[in-house]
């Protein structure tokens, strides 16, 4: 049965072999990060309506190349839940490991979000599902908190 995460206006389900990070949550950040049992991780954050989505998606791969050498940036836009999300993949190496990160934003009537998970590649062909299951779940929540509105 997947855990569920209800605070600071959203929700979603997670694993239920996967940790929540409440850490950001309790120092009075807006954020709160899942991480898999190999490493792996799903991040949300929650920024003031006013912000980009773009712009908050580019800054994610500006930090990204300062700190991994030379990654492989795609720019996405899709439509998930009925919510348009922009934003990028991003491939590059730990360690020797290639591994992919990938960065969704959306603005809502409420807030801006910004979505952010990353595995190893090894790892991607299964996480990519568990992360977007994620993702979804959030997504449908805020999609009941649209149509309440």
């Amino acid at each position: 049965m997947p855990r569920e995460f209800r605070e600071m206006g959203i929700s979603f389900q997670y694993p239920d072999n996967w940790s929540l990070d409440e850490e950001d949550v309790l120092a009075g950040r807006r954020s709160v990060t899942v991480f898999g049992p190999t490493g792996a991780f799903w991040s949300i954050s929650i920024h003031p309506r006013s912000t980009n989505p773009l712009t908050l998606a580019e800054e994610a791969v500006a930090a990204m190349r300062e700190e991994y050498v030379d990654p492989d940036v795609e720019e996405i836009r899709e439509t998930v839940s009925g919510h348009d999300l922009v934003g990028y993949d991003m491939n590059f190496f730990v360690m020797d490991l290639t591994t992919t990160a990938r960065i969704r934003c959306l603005r809502t009537r409420r807030a801006t979000y910004a979505v952010f998970c990353q595995a190893e590649d090894e790892d991607l062909g299964r996480l990519g599902r568990v992360f977007d299951a994620i993702t979804t779940s959030l997504l449908r929540g805020l999609s009941i908190l649209r149509s309440a509105e």
